[in-house]
């Protein structure tokens, strides 16, 4: 089997494991475990490459664990069930799960009243954030930790470790292209040493220069994955900038997308932002988005960059405002929770006793709208810094003191 670098060099041993201290380091808590020769079940989290197959590993080997490896998404209940009549015969055993996150609910069943017993001591790893993804049952008989994308350092330490290895003995590239390799790799030593390997069969002479590197990848490694947690956190991550005014940290979210041609997301995102945090503080941002998605799209990439770079700058300098997003919670809220009563009869067909607005004064009549039981509901509270809404405010006070002006009359 024509085995990847990346797994030839896994290290066999906690100590061997590039970054993470913040676990593995000295006096760390999973450096200490294996120092107090005691294992617990626990789920590993984090971006691909950051060493979580390799933590698993590690940590079964150091403390010479019985262990098996399964994956949630390529096993089936079979499978686990095997592991589980292992287990009873060998007193306990160390099952390492590969995306636990997608464990259907007859494996989930399964598994539980082992881990309740200790007869199974579970390593789950997922790139997805467990809070979300895995099921609370599993998760509370689990402790959680998560790991962080690898520094350029950690990255060229395990590059040059790699450099000398067996594998690679043969190699000769300089600190340079090392260093370029690294800074590509965005946190992902897997993605660094597959980038390496196919470098150094690039030529028979086994050279490898920022130039061959360049010809076989120049685009930056990044976790981007559509249908997991890395895509929300990027689209969170742009939407969050924009509503705190960071106009480079909404370029660098927005330039994440790009790159990966997502340019649906981005569109989808931006839509949500202009009405629910800019909404009536610039109230013609939504055209001016619709125009620029719509220019996007006539283009194509890598034209719509410059185009959507323009909306998101515009947007993340825009002035702020949710009182549109929380009139309607607000609003919603109350037919959710509240006795809101029927529409008024007059509102309803035929209409009987209505008064049509246009018969009147400046088109405004002392008529109520909302249902009886909640009739002095107020939900669109306009914010004073916004210079759009200002005038909103004073105009929502001018009709409702000439309706007061009016029920007054009546009264009379």
């Amino acid at each position: 089997m024509n085995k990847p670098l990346a797994l030839l060099l896994k290290p066999n041993s906690l100590k061997d494991v590039v970054g993470q201290s913040h676990l593995i380091g000295a006096n760390k808590i999973l450096s200490n475990m294996v120092k107090n020769k005691k294992i617990f079940s626990m789920i590993l989290y984090g971006p691909p490459g950051t060493g979580k197959t390799s933590i698993a590993n590690a940590i079964v080997n150091d403390l010479k664990c019985n262990a098996r490896f399964l994956n949630a998404t390529l096993n089936n209940k079979q499978d686990l069930s095997n592991v589980i009549e292992e287990a009873k015969m060998m007193d306990g055993i160390v099952l390492i799960m590969d995306e636990i996150h997608r464990m259907n609910k007859d494996k989930q069943d399964l598994l539980l009243p082992c881990l309740e017993s200790g007869l199974i001591t579970l390593i789950g790893m997922t790139t997805s954030n467990p809070y979300h993804k895995i099921n609370p049952a599993i998760r509370s008989r689990c402790q959680i930790f998560e790991l962080k994308p690898l520094t350029d350092e950690d990255i060229l330490k395990g590059l040059k470790k790699a450099v000398k290895s067996d594998e690679l003995k043969d190699i000769k590239i300089d600190n340079e292209t090392l260093k370029y390799i690294s800074n590509l790799s965005g946190g992902d030593l897997r993605f660094a040493l597959n980038l390496l390997e196919v470098s150094f069969y690039f030529n028979k002479d086994h050279k490898v220069d920022i130039d061959i590197v360049k010809s076989i990848n120049n685009k930056p490694n990044f976790f981007h994955d559509k249908n997991e947690t890395g895509h929300y956190d990027v689209l969170s991550g742009l939407q969050k900038s924009i509503r705190g005014s960071d106009v480079d940290a909404a370029l660098h979210y927005a330039a994440r997308l790009l790159i990966a041609e997502d340019l649906d997301s981005l569109y989808r995102r931006l839509s949500v932002i202009a009405y629910e945090d800019i909404g009536l503080a610039n109230p013609s941002i939504g055209p001016k988005l619709d125009a620029a998605i719509n220019a996007s799209e006539r283009v194509g990439l890598p034209e719509a960059k410059l185009i959507m770079a323009s909306i998101v700058i515009e947007m993340a300098l825009s002035p702020k405002s949710n009182t549109a997003y929380l009139a309607i919670d607000k609003a919603i809220t109350d037919i959710e929770t509240k006795n809101i009563g029927e529409v008024p009869n007059y509102l309803k067909s035929p209409y009987i006793g209505y008064k049509y607005p246009h018969s009147y004064k400046n088109s405004i009549v002392s008529q109520t709208y909302l249902p009886e039981n909640i009739k002095d509901a107020k939900y669109y509270i306009p914010k004073e810094s916004s210079k759009y809404e200002i005038n909103l405010k004073t105009t929502k006070e001018k009709i409702e003191k000439f309706k007061e002006l009016i029920k007054d009359e009546e009264n009379k």
